[in-house]
Protein backbone atom coordinates (compact mmCIF):
# COMPACT_ATOMS: atom_id res chain seq x y z
CA UNK A 1 0.00 0.00 0.00
CA UNK A 2 2.81 2.55 0.54
CA UNK A 3 4.46 2.08 -2.94
CA UNK A 4 0.75 2.66 -4.76
CA UNK A 5 0.68 5.86 -1.97
CA UNK A 6 4.36 6.87 -3.34
CA UNK A 7 3.39 6.29 -6.81
CA UNK A 8 0.07 7.89 -6.66
CA UNK A 9 1.98 10.87 -5.42
CA UNK A 10 4.91 10.75 -7.63
CA UNK A 11 1.89 11.01 -10.33
CA UNK A 12 -0.31 14.41 -8.86
CA UNK A 13 3.36 16.14 -8.86
CA UNK A 14 3.86 14.88 -12.04
CA UNK A 15 0.81 16.06 -13.82
CA UNK A 16 0.79 19.45 -11.91
CA UNK A 17 4.51 19.97 -13.34
CA UNK A 18 3.12 19.30 -16.67
CA UNK A 19 0.33 21.65 -16.14
CA UNK A 20 2.47 24.10 -15.11
CA UNK A 21 4.90 23.76 -17.89
CA UNK A 22 1.91 23.82 -21.00
CA UNK A 23 0.11 27.42 -18.65
CA UNK A 24 3.82 28.86 -19.39
CA UNK A 25 4.08 27.95 -23.04
CA UNK A 26 0.43 29.33 -23.53
CA UNK A 27 1.19 32.21 -22.16
CA UNK A 28 4.79 32.77 -24.34
CA UNK A 29 2.79 31.87 -27.06
CA UNK A 30 -0.12 34.78 -27.27
CA UNK A 31 2.25 37.45 -26.44
CA UNK A 32 4.19 36.81 -29.13
CA UNK A 33 0.96 37.86 -31.22
CA UNK A 34 1.39 41.34 -30.78
CA UNK A 35 4.86 41.99 -31.90
CA UNK A 36 3.86 43.33 -35.12
CA UNK A 37 2.95 46.33 -33.88
CA UNK A 38 4.04 49.53 -32.34
CA UNK A 39 4.01 49.82 -28.70
CA UNK A 40 4.74 54.04 -27.56
CA UNK A 41 7.20 54.28 -25.34
CA UNK A 42 6.54 57.07 -22.41
CA UNK A 43 8.82 59.58 -21.90
CA UNK A 44 9.03 62.17 -19.31
CA UNK A 45 7.89 65.84 -20.40
CA UNK A 46 10.12 67.69 -21.39
CA UNK A 47 10.86 70.57 -18.33
CA UNK A 48 8.95 73.91 -18.15
CA UNK A 49 11.10 77.17 -19.14
CA UNK A 50 11.10 79.40 -15.58
CA UNK A 51 9.20 81.68 -18.15
CA UNK A 52 6.40 80.08 -19.21
CA UNK A 53 3.48 80.82 -17.88
CA UNK A 54 1.58 78.30 -16.19
CA UNK A 55 -0.87 75.95 -18.25
CA UNK A 56 1.74 77.21 -21.39
CA UNK A 57 4.38 74.59 -23.02
CA UNK A 58 7.21 75.60 -24.61
CA UNK A 59 7.04 73.69 -28.25
CA UNK A 60 11.00 72.69 -29.16
CA UNK A 61 10.18 73.10 -32.93
CA UNK A 62 8.96 76.31 -32.51
CA UNK A 63 12.11 78.48 -34.02
CA UNK A 64 10.43 81.10 -35.43
CA UNK A 65 12.72 84.19 -34.27
CA UNK A 66 11.94 86.61 -32.45
CA UNK A 67 11.70 90.50 -33.72
CA UNK A 68 15.05 91.60 -34.76
CA UNK A 69 16.80 88.30 -34.84
CA UNK A 70 18.14 86.82 -37.85
CA UNK A 71 16.38 83.55 -39.00
CA UNK A 72 19.62 81.87 -39.53
CA UNK A 73 21.66 81.66 -35.98
CA UNK A 74 25.34 82.74 -36.57
CA UNK A 75 24.96 85.01 -39.25
CA UNK A 76 25.53 88.70 -38.37
CA UNK A 77 23.27 91.26 -39.41
CA UNK A 78 25.01 93.57 -42.41
CA UNK A 79 27.58 96.10 -41.56
CA UNK A 80 26.30 98.92 -44.13
CA UNK A 81 23.17 98.57 -41.70
CA UNK A 82 24.41 99.08 -38.22
CA UNK A 83 27.39 100.57 -39.30
CA UNK A 84 29.04 104.30 -38.45
CA UNK A 85 27.60 104.80 -42.38
CA UNK A 86 24.41 103.65 -43.93
CA UNK A 87 21.35 104.28 -41.65
CA UNK A 88 23.07 105.81 -39.21
CA UNK A 89 23.64 109.50 -40.97
CA UNK A 90 26.85 109.64 -39.24
CA UNK A 91 28.68 110.97 -41.92
CA UNK A 92 28.21 114.26 -43.66
CA UNK A 93 26.57 113.75 -46.94
CA UNK A 94 26.84 116.13 -50.02
CA UNK A 95 24.56 119.12 -50.05
CA UNK A 96 23.77 122.34 -51.85
CA UNK A 97 26.68 124.81 -51.11
CA UNK A 98 25.91 126.60 -47.98
CA UNK A 99 28.00 129.20 -48.53
CA UNK A 100 30.63 131.41 -46.61
CA UNK A 101 28.04 132.23 -44.55
CA UNK A 102 27.99 128.69 -43.12
CA UNK A 103 32.16 128.71 -42.89
CA UNK A 104 31.77 132.08 -40.34
CA UNK A 105 29.83 129.97 -38.20
CA UNK A 106 32.57 127.20 -37.72
CA UNK A 107 35.14 127.38 -35.06
CA UNK A 108 38.11 124.71 -35.73
CA UNK A 109 40.16 122.99 -33.01
CA UNK A 110 42.87 121.61 -33.72
CA UNK A 111 46.93 120.49 -33.81
CA UNK A 112 49.10 121.75 -36.21
CA UNK A 113 47.14 121.39 -39.29
CA UNK A 114 44.51 123.40 -38.24
CA UNK A 115 46.77 126.17 -37.41
CA UNK A 116 47.67 127.09 -41.03
CA UNK A 117 44.04 127.99 -41.31
CA UNK A 118 44.58 131.07 -39.38
CA UNK A 119 48.26 131.77 -40.96
CA UNK A 120 46.84 131.22 -44.85
CA UNK A 121 43.91 133.42 -43.97
CA UNK A 122 46.00 136.78 -44.70
CA UNK A 123 46.99 134.97 -48.21
CA UNK A 124 43.65 134.02 -49.02
CA UNK A 125 39.86 134.49 -48.44
CA UNK A 126 39.34 131.14 -46.23
CA UNK A 127 37.84 133.15 -42.73
CA UNK A 128 36.08 136.01 -42.29
CA UNK A 129 38.42 138.82 -40.49
CA UNK A 130 41.60 136.93 -41.35
CA UNK A 131 44.19 137.61 -39.27
CA UNK A 132 41.73 138.63 -36.70
CA UNK A 133 39.87 135.73 -36.33
CA UNK A 134 38.41 133.98 -33.60
CA UNK A 135 37.77 131.15 -35.47
CA UNK A 136 40.75 128.91 -34.80
CA UNK A 137 41.15 127.27 -31.58
CA UNK A 138 45.04 125.87 -31.68
CA UNK A 139 47.90 126.70 -29.09
CA UNK A 140 50.41 129.77 -29.64
CA UNK A 141 52.81 127.13 -30.61
CA UNK A 142 50.54 125.64 -33.29
CA UNK A 143 51.24 122.27 -31.58
CA UNK A 144 48.38 120.14 -29.83
CA UNK A 145 48.44 116.28 -29.58
CA UNK A 146 45.07 114.16 -28.99
CA UNK A 147 47.14 112.74 -25.70
CA UNK A 148 47.79 115.84 -24.14
CA UNK A 149 44.18 117.12 -24.27
CA UNK A 150 43.11 117.68 -20.59
CA UNK A 151 46.16 120.14 -20.22
CA UNK A 152 46.44 121.09 -23.63
CA UNK A 153 45.86 125.01 -23.77
CA UNK A 154 44.48 126.85 -26.85
CA UNK A 155 44.09 130.51 -28.13
CA UNK A 156 40.47 131.18 -27.93
CA UNK A 157 39.16 135.02 -27.15
CA UNK A 158 41.76 137.24 -28.31
CA UNK A 159 44.67 135.74 -30.63
CA UNK A 160 47.06 137.46 -28.25
CA UNK A 161 45.04 136.99 -24.73
CA UNK A 162 45.61 134.13 -22.46
CA UNK A 163 45.24 130.56 -23.41
CA UNK A 164 42.76 128.79 -22.09
CA UNK A 165 41.88 125.08 -22.01
CA UNK A 166 39.56 123.39 -24.08
CA UNK A 167 36.84 123.04 -21.52
CA UNK A 168 37.51 126.91 -20.72
CA UNK A 169 37.04 127.96 -24.12
CA UNK A 170 34.17 125.45 -25.07
CA UNK A 171 32.26 127.54 -21.71
CA UNK A 172 33.44 130.72 -22.49
CA UNK A 173 32.52 131.02 -26.80
CA UNK A 174 29.77 128.38 -26.93
CA UNK A 175 30.51 127.87 -30.53
CA UNK A 176 27.58 127.18 -32.71
CA UNK A 177 29.72 124.47 -34.97
CA UNK A 178 33.11 123.13 -33.54
CA UNK A 179 34.95 121.41 -36.39
CA UNK A 180 37.41 119.21 -34.14
CA UNK A 181 41.06 118.40 -36.27
CA UNK A 182 43.15 115.95 -33.99
CA UNK A 183 45.31 112.87 -33.79
CA UNK A 184 48.02 112.81 -36.69
CA UNK A 185 50.90 113.23 -33.70
CA UNK A 186 48.91 110.33 -32.26
CA UNK A 187 48.84 107.64 -34.96
CA UNK A 188 52.49 107.36 -34.21
CA UNK A 189 52.31 105.91 -30.53
CA UNK A 190 48.66 105.76 -29.85
CA UNK A 191 46.50 102.43 -29.59
CA UNK A 192 42.57 101.77 -31.30
CA UNK A 193 41.77 101.91 -27.73
CA UNK A 194 44.27 104.79 -25.97
CA UNK A 195 43.40 106.79 -29.51
CA UNK A 196 39.31 106.60 -29.07
CA UNK A 197 39.20 106.72 -25.27
CA UNK A 198 40.71 109.99 -25.44
CA UNK A 199 39.47 111.34 -28.74
CA UNK A 200 35.90 110.28 -26.76
CA UNK A 201 36.86 112.51 -24.22
CA UNK A 202 37.33 115.46 -26.35
CA UNK A 203 34.25 115.34 -27.31
CA UNK A 204 32.60 114.94 -24.06
CA UNK A 205 34.76 117.90 -22.60
CA UNK A 206 32.84 119.71 -25.35
CA UNK A 207 29.36 118.50 -25.04
CA UNK A 208 29.85 119.10 -20.96
CA UNK A 209 30.55 122.70 -21.26
CA UNK A 210 29.14 123.93 -24.23
CA UNK A 211 26.00 121.47 -24.82
CA UNK A 212 23.93 123.30 -28.16
CA UNK A 213 27.36 123.18 -30.08
CA UNK A 214 27.68 120.84 -32.84
CA UNK A 215 30.12 118.71 -32.83
CA UNK A 216 32.06 117.49 -36.61
CA UNK A 217 34.95 115.16 -35.92
CA UNK A 218 37.25 116.13 -38.92
CA UNK A 219 39.08 113.44 -40.44
CA UNK A 220 42.81 113.73 -40.30
CA UNK A 221 44.57 114.77 -44.01
CA UNK A 222 46.63 112.51 -45.63
CA UNK A 223 50.61 112.95 -45.89
CA UNK A 224 52.76 113.38 -48.82
CA UNK A 225 54.88 110.77 -50.78
CA UNK A 226 57.73 112.56 -50.16
CA UNK A 227 56.52 113.14 -45.99
CA UNK A 228 60.15 112.74 -43.94
CA UNK A 229 58.71 110.88 -40.84
CA UNK A 230 57.08 108.01 -42.77
CA UNK A 231 58.16 104.99 -40.60
CA UNK A 232 56.32 106.91 -37.45
CA UNK A 233 53.29 108.70 -38.96
CA UNK A 234 51.78 107.37 -42.48
CA UNK A 235 48.30 107.27 -44.25
CA UNK A 236 47.96 103.47 -43.30
CA UNK A 237 47.68 104.72 -39.91
CA UNK A 238 46.05 107.88 -40.37
CA UNK A 239 43.41 105.77 -42.69
CA UNK A 240 42.93 103.26 -39.46
CA UNK A 241 42.61 106.47 -37.11
CA UNK A 242 39.98 107.98 -39.38
CA UNK A 243 37.94 104.72 -39.09
CA UNK A 244 38.06 105.15 -35.22
CA UNK A 245 36.88 108.54 -35.54
CA UNK A 246 34.32 107.83 -37.71
CA UNK A 247 33.41 105.12 -34.57
CA UNK A 248 33.58 107.87 -32.10
CA UNK A 249 31.27 110.04 -33.86
CA UNK A 250 28.90 107.24 -34.21
CA UNK A 251 29.19 106.38 -30.41
CA UNK A 252 28.86 110.13 -29.02
CA UNK A 253 25.73 111.44 -31.98
CA UNK A 254 28.21 113.56 -32.87
CA UNK A 255 29.00 113.58 -36.86
CA UNK A 256 32.18 112.95 -39.14
CA UNK A 257 33.31 115.00 -42.20
CA UNK A 258 35.47 113.12 -44.58
CA UNK A 259 37.31 116.22 -45.99
CA UNK A 260 40.82 113.99 -46.22
CA UNK A 261 38.73 112.66 -49.69
CA UNK A 262 39.47 115.70 -51.27
CA UNK A 263 43.11 116.72 -50.47
CA UNK A 264 44.56 112.99 -51.84
CA UNK A 265 45.95 111.47 -55.27
CA UNK A 266 45.02 109.02 -57.39
CA UNK A 267 47.48 106.98 -55.05
CA UNK A 268 46.06 108.13 -51.37
CA UNK A 269 48.76 110.47 -51.11
CA UNK A 270 48.33 114.51 -49.88
CA UNK A 271 48.53 116.13 -53.44
CA UNK A 272 51.76 118.05 -53.89
CA UNK A 273 49.81 121.25 -54.92
CA UNK A 274 47.94 121.21 -51.32
CA UNK A 275 51.19 120.48 -49.18
CA UNK A 276 53.25 123.70 -47.75
CA UNK A 277 56.54 122.08 -48.55
CA UNK A 278 56.74 119.56 -45.98
CA UNK A 279 54.24 117.09 -47.10
CA UNK A 280 51.87 117.38 -43.74
CA UNK A 281 51.02 120.02 -43.71
CA UNK A 282 48.18 121.85 -46.23
CA UNK A 283 48.75 125.21 -47.85
CA UNK A 284 46.42 127.92 -48.53
CA UNK A 285 44.87 125.96 -52.00
CA UNK A 286 44.83 122.92 -49.63
CA UNK A 287 42.39 124.80 -46.76
CA UNK A 288 40.43 126.53 -49.42
CA UNK A 289 39.59 122.43 -50.77
CA UNK A 290 39.02 121.84 -47.29
CA UNK A 291 36.96 124.56 -46.79
CA UNK A 292 34.85 123.84 -49.58
CA UNK A 293 34.28 120.45 -48.98
CA UNK A 294 32.52 121.30 -45.82
CA UNK A 295 30.51 124.05 -47.62
CA UNK A 296 29.38 121.56 -49.55
CA UNK A 297 28.97 118.95 -46.92
CA UNK A 298 27.18 121.19 -44.26
CA UNK A 299 25.97 120.11 -40.69
CA UNK A 300 22.05 121.56 -41.37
Amino acid sequence: MKRNAQSSVFFVWTAAIVICLFAVLLTLLLSSCGRGEEIPVSTPPAPVSESAQPGESESPEDNTPAPGESENPGEAENPGETGTEQGSGVILGETADAGQGYIDRLTFLGDSTTYGLWYYSNEAPLLTGELESQQVWTPDSGTLALFNYATATVECPTPNGPELTIAQACALKQPEYLVITLGVNGVAMMDEEWFKEDYTAVVNIVKENSPNTRIICNSIYPVGRNYSELASINNEKINAANEWIKQVAAETGTKYSDTCSVLKDSEGWLRDDYQNGDYLHLNAAGFTAVLQYLRTHAYL
